[in-house]
């Protein structure tokens, strides 16, 4: 059976970050900015609006229904821990 990530816990870190923590132990802070591109994701560029994220479904999750997909938050936070 493939590993399937899963964010277990996430904290707001100011701007656009927020610090990650996964269901394999693999913790990360990520800038979400770099996706913050089109429509649905158009809302997350007001800081209180980012703010009001929550875990559903195992990602970061918003009101209007943006999200990430949890194997692209944990393939980036795993690089950014290799380097």
């Amino acid at each position: 059976m493939e590993f399937l990530p899963a964010v277990i816990e996430a904290e707001y870190g100011g701007g656009y970050m927020i610090r990650l923590k996964f269901n394999d132990g693999v913790e990360e802070t990520i800038d979400f900015a770099q996706w913050l591109e089109g429509p649905v994701f158009e809302p997350l560029k007001d800081v209180g609006y980012f703010q009001r994220f929550f875990l559903e479904g195992g990602t970061v999750t918003w009101p209007n229904g943006a999200d990430i997909a949890p194997e692209t938050l944990h393939e980036l936070a795993k690089s950014r821990q290799a380097a």
